[in-house]
């Protein structure tokens, strides 16, 4: 006759098949089947020196990493410019400021976003008169900023509608139902964003402008993005989420947009969804005026950052650069 199996002996059986079979759902995953990284960095650093759409821009710097560490960088430099930018180089940020207020409300709310919150954070809030120049002065408060000329007009036409324009986030940092922050000036935001961001991400601000007034690193800026990928901030599970479309050409309810070239893309939590369908590769960003451009991959494996300071402007060609740094990177293959 068999014998029937004691149950210790099919638990050692069990734990047997676990550990050789891979069951065991604590086991590590199996290592990535894609290019290493070496190979990786070699194709990032081709590209960022030689192809057209990053000569373009030098000079610049940048970096491309996990949710632990740097993997990758470098300054890339131009003939006859003394300037080199590195990943401690301090500059104004503009429109990257975006995705760290977007971060800093998710905070605050423990990751559940009110109706509220997410109509002005995907600029639909119909506060769209916020100006271009003079709209904040360095010694103003969130609030001071904006009861200035028309910044506090809300207009009724554009509620429901994206309507790209710092006025969105100035307004809901000031309310008392929105972030309550209007008493505060610069370096009191600053401190605000940094207690529930991380006291290890350094910034200020040049004037107290949720939306476009950070002066930070590339450095700093990329512990942001780790965080975000490792969730270790609440908005890592919010990317991408409640987007809304951008571009007015193709969609009725869009009425304004920086982002040229006819793409196609949508807008989350303070930070934009590259996913049109024929030209992007779905990344999360937050470019700036000035050229910074943060990144986060589609899979949330990887961050990037292309960090340079131009008074002329250029966040989109700086996206152009960096989408293609982040293509040579994920395929290993030189654009």
């Amino acid at each position: 006759m068999p014998t029937t199996p004691t149950p210790l002996l099919l638990t050692a059986l069990s734990a047997l098949c676990l550990t050789a079979c891979g069951g065991n759902s604590g086991d590590s995953p199996p290592p990535s089947t894609g290019p290493d990284t070496a190979t990786r960095s070699t194709a990032a650093t081709t590209t960022a020196q030689n192809n057209a759409a990053c000569t373009a821009i030098r000079p610049f710097y940048w970096e491309i990493g996990d949710r632990n560490q740097r993997l990758a960088s470098a300054s890339v430099n131009q003939a006859g410019n003394a300037t080199t930018y590195t990943a401690d180089s301090l500059m104004p940020i503009a429109s990257a400021s975006k995705w760290l207020y977007g971060a800093y409300v998710a905070e605050r709310r423990s990751g559940m976003l009110t109706p509220e919150d997410i109509q002005f954070l995907t600029f639909s809030s119909g506060y769209t008169s916020f100006a271009a120049v003079g709209d904040c002065f360095a010694f103003d408060t969130v609030g001071a900023c904006v009861a200035r000329g028309d910044n506090d007009v809300q207009t009724p036409a554009h509620v429901g509608n994206f309507y790209y324009n710092g006025g969105h986030m100035q307004k809901h940092a000031s309310l008392a139902g929105g972030m309550n922050l209007g008493a505060m000036n610069n370096d009191a935001l600053a401190a605000e964003l940094r207690r529930l961001l991380g006291s290890d991400i350094n910034l200020s601000y040049n004037q107290p402008q949720p939306a476009g007034g950070v002066i930070t690193t590339a450095n700093d800026y990329a512990r942001f993005l780790r965080k975000l990928l490792g969730n270790q901030l609440h908005l890592g599970a919010l990317l991408g989420s409640n987007k809304v479309c951008t571009n007015p050409v193709t969609c009725a309810t869009a009425l304004n947009t920086p982002i040229t070239n006819g793409l196609n893309w949508n807008y989350s939590i303070g930070h934009w969804v590259e996913d049109d369908a024929t030209r992007s590769d779905g990344a999360f960003s937050s470019a700036g005026a000035f050229g910074f451009y943060p990144w986060v991959d589609v899979s949330k494996t990887w961050y990037g950052v292309v960090a340079r300071h131009d008074t002329a402007g250029g966040g989109n060609e700086s996206a152009d650069c960096g989408a293609l740094i982040r293509k040579a990177w994920v395929t290993g293959v030189a654009q």
